[in-house]
């Protein structure tokens, strides 16, 4: 079976809800990175074959968002494209969907990508396709209901949303909040780190945001991250639930952000002139307790590593999507390691907490993040991880080009 190489993985700059790119829709942003990623990588638009892209919030103003970005960035008609969904392991969803394609010689070029346009998320409603007799009409935020209905109720009860999968997670391992603040805190201060010495430039494109008065602006850096963060100021922050542990600062920003990489026949490589980041080296994703999602990565790891024969002590980087730290924290404690232990290889630029969590662009993000990083520090394997909404845990293995 053909190896599924990665070129030039790519993301914009990741915005924060309701910031300076709230104007921006989710088709825009994907045709945003789709344009930049053929122009950096120098593929031949007439050479891909189709466009994987995952939106975990889609709706009919852009439906199929894969081939609505195909066509709004400008590649040929005949590049067909498709949408994929699983959640917050969509984005890496979209990235084995297309290697699988690679692999098994249905394509020897794919797009692969995801989208989140949070910050555009709208209201609807169920009841009025019909009318209404009399009454009123309820009217859903699809961002939170999203996050309630993330369970068929009749089998696992109501869950008000992804932060009581936290609590749950946290009193589970036995999660203390200052350690949670702990790691946000460690967070932020890793990306604006990264970010002040320049090594998310390579992997960002910049997206032009239009004015009311005047020229665009372009916008090429994260917003989200908060430099002067600190433990003791995350620890006067009240807590979502009473009693609990999570915090507007211990977990994961909504976001708006677009990502995409080319996933390539290793074997078309030199004939096409494409540079690799990286290989898949082999992935899997599990269910688990949807109560208890954030524990997801703790199996489909466990899974991973004893299919591929590799242990975490030859791992250069591991990446958990960070969607809570408790979550986090518990993750690492189900894998059994001491605390600490994975520290100078462990969301080593920051994730979901300072540099935010667009729920479908995410697993494209960290891969792009993730095989700059490998790549600068001329790695050998990365693991990526995410906890995912509903009860499932995915992980994927890549090697570096380099290695």
């Amino acid at each position: 079976m053909r190896r599924a190489a990665i070129v030039s993985p790519l993301r914009t700059p990741v915005g924060a809800f309701g910031a300076t790119l709230r104007p921006i829709p989710a088709q825009d942003l994907a045709a945003t990175v789709v344009r930049g990623l053929v122009d950096r990588s120098g593929v031949d638009p007439e050479w891909i074959e189709d466009v994987v892209f995952a939106q975990s919030y889609a709706n009919s103003e852009a439906p199929c968002i894969g081939r609505w970005a195909a066509l709004h960035a400008g590649l040929p008609i005949e590049v067909p494209g498709t949408q994929t969904d699983r959640r917050c392991g969509g984005g890496l969803q979209a990235v084995v969907t297309a290697a699988m394609m690679v692999q098994t010689g249905v394509a020897d070029v794919v797009l692969a990508g995801g989208v989140e346009s949070m910050s555009n998320i709208e209201h609807y409603t169920t009841g009025m396709r019909w009318g209404s007799r009399s009454g009123n009409v309820a009217l859903y935020d699809r961002l939170d209901r999203g996050r309630q209905r993330s369970q068929p109720e009749w089998r696992f009860g109501p869950i008000s949303g992804m932060v009581e999968t936290a609590e749950n997670v946290v009193d589970r391992q036995g999660i203390t909040r200052e350690q949670s603040d702990a790691l946000a805190a460690a967070s932020h201060q890793r990306a604006a780190t990264a970010q002040r010495e320049g090594l998310f430039d390579a992997e960002i494109v910049s997206v032009e945001v239009p004015q009311r008065k005047g020229e665009p602006v372009s916008f090429a850096r994260d917003e989200g991250i908060r430099p002067d963060c600190t433990a003791d100021a995350l620890s006067r922050l009240p807590t979502v639930l009473p009693g609990g542990t999570v915090t507007a600062g211990n977990a994961s920003q909504q976001n708006d952000a677009a990502a995409a990489c080319l996933v390539v026949a290793e074997d078309r490589l030199g004939e096409l002139g494409l540079r690799p980041m990286g290989f898949l080296r082999g992935w899997t994703v599990v269910g688990c307790d949807p109560a208890m999602m954030g524990l997801g990565p703790v199996r489909a790891v466990t899974k991973l590593l004893d299919r591929t024969k590799v242990t975490f002590d030859e791992l250069d980087l591991v990446e958990i999507n960070e969607a809570f730290a408790g979550q986090v924290l518990g993750v690492l404690k189900g894998w059994g390691l001491r605390p600490g232990e994975l520290d100078d290889r462990l969301n080593v630029n920051g994730s979901g907490i300072s540099l935010g969590h667009p729920i479908g662009a995410t697993g494209v993000r960290i891969l792009s993040t993730m095989l700059h990083e490998l790549g600068r520090r001329k790695g050998r394997l990365a693991l990526e991880t995410m906890c995912i909404g509903g009860g499932q845990g995915m992980a994927a293995l890549f090697e570096g080009a380099s290695a």
